[in-house]
C-alpha cells in the first residue's frame, strides 16, 4: 500500500448551513466512491472553505457520513480577488494500493473551473 492524496473541491450555490453539510456529504461521498475507498484506509481529510463561507464546519459533514474517527481538519483559503466564490476543497489522504496517476480527484458543479483537466 502506498499513501495517495485525493484531491476535490464543490462550489455551493448559497453559503447556507444545510447546503453546505450536504454539498460536503455529496463531495466526500463521490470522492470515496471513485477511489473506492473505505473508512480504514483513511489517514486524514483537510477542508478549506473560502473566506466568504462563515455557515459552518465543512468537518461537521464528514463526521454525520460516519467519519469521526478519521483526523478532520478545516481552513480557510486564502482570500484572493479573481477567486471562485463559495468552493469548498478537500485533500484525503488514504492507504491505497494505487498508483498515483490512477487516483481520482473529482470537481464537482462550478468547481469544474478550477482543474479542467481533472473534472468529471
Amino acid at each position: 500500500m502506498a499513501i495517495r492524496a485525493i484531491r476535490g473541491a464543490i462550489q455551493l450555490d448559497i453559503d447556507e448551513r444545510d447546503h453546505l453539510i450536504k454539498s460536503t456529504a455529496e463531495l466526500l461521498t463521490k470522492t470515496l466512491h471513485a477511489n473506492n475507498i473505505d473508512n480504514s484506509q483513511l489517514i486524514s481529510i483537510l477542508f478549506t472553505a473560502t473566506p466568504d463561507i462563515t455557515s459552518e464546519f465543512p468537518a461537521i459533514a464528514a463526521r454525520e457520513l460516519g467519519l469521526g474517527d478519521v483526523p478532520l481538519m478545516c481552513f480557510v483559503e486564502m482570500n484572493v480577488t479573481h477567486a471562485l466564490p463559495r468552493v469548498i476543497r478537500i485533500m484525503i489522504t488514504a492507504d491505497l494500493n494505487v498508483s498515483r496517476g490512477e487516483v481520482q480527484h473529482i470537481y464537482l458543479r462550478g468547481a469544474t473551473a478550477l482543474r479542467l483537466d481533472l473534472a468529471q
